[in-house]
């Protein structure tokens, strides 16, 4: 009888070991993920999260749904590292980003979100935005020899860059659709892809890519697929300047 008891009671201290110690990899194996996240896309304890907001193009002062949806994917990103976030709008931020790691949402197209413009001219000159108009290139992203279309509620696509501006200790990261749908697609996209990404991108520190929003009438800015790394594309021109210099 003892004997089956002291069975019964190394069984239990067993399970509890064993559970134990199931248990301590898993939450290793979160925090290593978690990490991850973080390095990718430069948050994590105490480090601000500032998201610079754009305006519907056509209606100033205003904010599409899309556009808000965008801004709580990226606090909830946010909040899932420990960042303390704060939002203002591109019209109005003026300077370095510093210290925190910011997130630009939407376009310069009709003054949406001026400081987008200001990024990719200082940053990624390689970069152009065609006007918005009734030809078939109207908001198109120009990109070295490379050329992406906006088929609007149909084929769009969202140019998502990173990068740490001179002066600044976080990155900027850019998320520049042709509407708005292209602009939660983005955070989406990085959101579901980043360790994708991390294994196949030259560097996570700097990166230029667009990504492909397809069928949006069915299934809005869910069906998300990389188009193009056009790192190089991108911020080459300012090297060779800056090389020249």
């Amino acid at each position: 009888m003892a004997a089956v008891i002291l069975n019964v009671l190394i069984g239990m201290v067993t399970s509890v070991i064993s559970g134990g110690s199931i248990w301590l990899w898993q939450q290793g194996r979160n925090n290593r993920l978690l990490h991850r996240k973080a390095a990718f896309f430069g948050l994590g304890r105490g480090v601000e999260c500032l998201i610079v907001m754009n305006d519907k193009y056509s209606k100033p002062g205003t904010t599409a749904q899309h556009d808000v949806h965008a801004m709580i994917d990226i606090a909830t990103l946010a909040a899932e590292l420990d960042s303390p976030i704060s939002v203002t709008k591109g019209a109005d931020f003026r300077g370095h980003n510093g210290d925190s790691t910011e997130f630009c949402i939407g376009g310069p197209a009709r003054g949406s979100n001026p400081r987008t413009g200001g990024h990719l001219a200082a940053h990624l000159p390689g970069v152009k935005l065609r006007p918005y108009s009734s030809d078939e290139d109207s908001l198109a992203f120009m990109v070295g020899e490379r050329r992406f279309l906006c088929d609007r509620r149909n084929r769009e696509h969202v140019l998502i860059a990173k990068f740490t501006p001179r002066g600044s200790t976080r990155p900027v990261i850019v998320l520049c659709g042709q509407t708005s749908v292209g602009n939660r697609a983005g955070i989406a996209f990085l959101k579901r892809e980043y360790r994708t990404l991390a294994k196949t991108l030259a560097s996570t520190s700097r990166f230029c890519i667009m990504v492909r929003v397809d069928s949006i009438a069915t299934f809005g800015h869910e069906a998300t697929s990389l188009a193009a790394d056009v790192t190089t594309e991108a911020f080459e021109p300012a090297e060779r300047a800056a090389a020249a210099g």
